[in-house]
């Protein structure tokens, strides 16, 4: 007769640990109970203890509980979004923030049954929360070094330093001599350098440098909102622009008229992000706005745009027609263009051509026809659509649809046997119909 194990006071992780053999029930009683009494993870007591390795508990996490297994060896950790944690929170629950997707927020933990942390961090960060599966021993040195990396904030990367400015100031106004701008300045680069990735870590969609009167600040664009991150002196905001110019390989001696570059930041040798950066002169200087395009955030999954399950569904039905129109709508920063790239790359197959067409392009795909709009040679999005309808197309972009040229194209392409998708820039769906 089959003997089965009692699991008596056991539930969780530590049942799964016992009826695999990995742990006795006495072991697994005892081990909870003292960790318990100490305050730590029942994970990070296991480990420290040698009751058990870490990587066959994450692995039997994982399976019982149906938690995605995350190797952290793949992940820059720079690039983690570890602000939008407080450190008490952090090591509370054992919980490492790895990255922000939409209103998700991924954490890494070792035990996936810690509900009552992820729902608290849930609760301070407003985002939802996500958990993947981290092996306990590189969890718990992940979060002393992230924790450590975020120490250095954006100011204190200039405190200390200012003193090496020269600054000239003349009947009020700060000089623009291209000679006075040492663009090098380390203080300078590292401040700059730091908002880029701040800006990549908290989810940004666009980076703000903005010079007044008497004052600078930066802001980055959230969740379509605008929020101040920073505020440099305003005695070293030309060096800033300066730099971000030289960066997008712009000339930095013209300040009259506004220019457009881009900057490619290689974070990792399997990761790379693009900035689409442009200026315009204002009253008080340069302004300077860099799109973020960030050619992961087309990749993380419909379950990751925040739709409900009804929109959801509704999404899925109407990408996998043969032909139509969809546009997706919404303002600024709010997600048009990666909700395309997210349905475009669950199409993207051999036996589907897709040919795109934007201004310019924003995230680069394989397997797809990507085609940049440049109105001074004639190849505008109208001009652009009536030569993909020459090529065989099965599923048309547009990056967006702004006359009504463009308008009556996509409308015949749809009509006539194929799928266009395209945005729309309102504030919500309804008024599709009044654009």
């Amino acid at each position: 007769m089959a003997i089965t194990k009692p699991t008596i006071n056991l539930s969780g992780l530590a049942r799964r640990l016992v009826r695999d053999d990995l742990l006795s029930e006495e072991q697994a009683e005892q081990a909870f109970q003292e960790s318990l009494k100490k305050r730590t993870p029942f994970v990070t007591y296991l480990v420290e203890n040698k009751l058990l390795d870490s990587t066959r508990i994450a692995q039997a996490a994982s399976q019982e509980f149906g938690v995605p297994l995350f190797d952290l060896n793949v992940l820059d950790m720079e690039l983690i979004p570890i602000k939008l944690v407080d450190e008490k929170l952090i090591r509370a629950h054992h919980a490492l923030p790895l990255f922000k997707r939409g209103k998700r927020l991924f954490l890494g933990v070792s035990d996936p049954t810690n509900l009552h942390g992820l729902d608290e961090i849930k609760f301070h960060t407003g985002l939802t929360t996500e958990a993947v599966v981290v092996e306990e021993a590189k969890l718990a040195q992940a979060i002393e070094k992230a924790l450590q990396a975020s120490d250095t904030s954006m100011s204190d990367l200039l405190d200390g330093d200012l003193d090496s400015f020269d600054v000239t100031i003349d009947d009020g106004e700060q000089k623009q001599d291209d000679g006075d701008l040492d663009i090098d300045d380390a203080p300078v680069v590292r401040f700059v350098n730091k908002v880029l990735l701040d800006a990549i870590n908290s989810g940004a969609s666009d980076i703000h440098f903005e010079p007044y009167e008497k004052s600078f600040r930066v802001r980055f664009r959230q969740d379509g909102l605008l929020t101040e991150v920073a505020s440099p002196p305003i005695n070293i905001a030309s060096r800033l622009i300066a730099r971000v110019k030289v960066m997008s390989r712009m000339n930095i001696a013209e300040r009259r008229v506004p220019q457009d570059g881009r900057i490619k930041m290689v974070l990792s040798r399997n990761r790379s992000i693009d900035f689409r950066v442009n200026t315009c002169p204002t009253l008080y200087g340069e302004k300077i706005v860099l799109r973020i395009l960030d050619p992961t955030s087309a990749q993380v999954g419909i379950e990751a745009l925040g739709f409900e399950d009804e929109q959801r569904e509704a999404f899925m039905a109407a990408i996998k027609k043969p032909y139509g129109m969809i546009l997706v709508t919404g303002p600024t920063g709010s997600g048009k263009t990666v909700s395309l790239y997210t349905a475009l790359n669950l199409l993207n197959k051999p036996e589907i051509n897709i040919s795109t067409v934007e201004d310019p392009v924003e995230i680069q795909v394989a397997g797809i026809n990507q085609v940049n709009q440049n109105t001074k040679t004639g190849l505008t999005f109208a001009e652009a659509l009536r030569a993909f309808l020459r090529q065989d197309p099965d599923i048309i972009m547009v990056g967006g649809i702004r006359v009504l040229e463009t308008a009556e194209v996509g409308v015949k392409a749809a009509k006539t046997g194929d799928l266009v998708v395209s945005t729309l820039h309102t504030h919500d769906a309804p008024q599709t119909l009044t654009r």
